[in-house]
């Protein structure tokens, strides 16, 4: 749905230390270990690269929600709460 247009979200929810992080974010070697983020990321950007007459606007944001404060950990100062 997210290469016909459509929005998406990927929302991790858990007790501290049940493994979102590395569920998310995985490890770059062995590739078989990588996570959710770096998996969709790389299926976005070989369906761009092979379409043709298509444009993409891509947008993305990476939050995090911690004891009802906001943070946008893509952000160039990530310990900055958001309103």
């Amino acid at each position: 749905g997210v290469m016909e247009g459509y929005n998406s979200t990927i929302f991790a929810y858990g007790q501290t230390g049940s493994g979102k992080s590395f569920t998310m974010q995985g490890v770059a070697d062995p590739s078989s270990q990588k996570g959710i983020v770096p998996g969709a990321f790389e299926h976005i950007f070989e369906s761009v690269q092979c379409a043709e007459n298509t444009r993409f606007l891509l947008r993305a944001s990476y939050l995090e929600i911690y004891n009802e404060d906001i943070r946008d950990l893509l952000g160039a100062d990530t310990k900055q709460k958001l309103e």
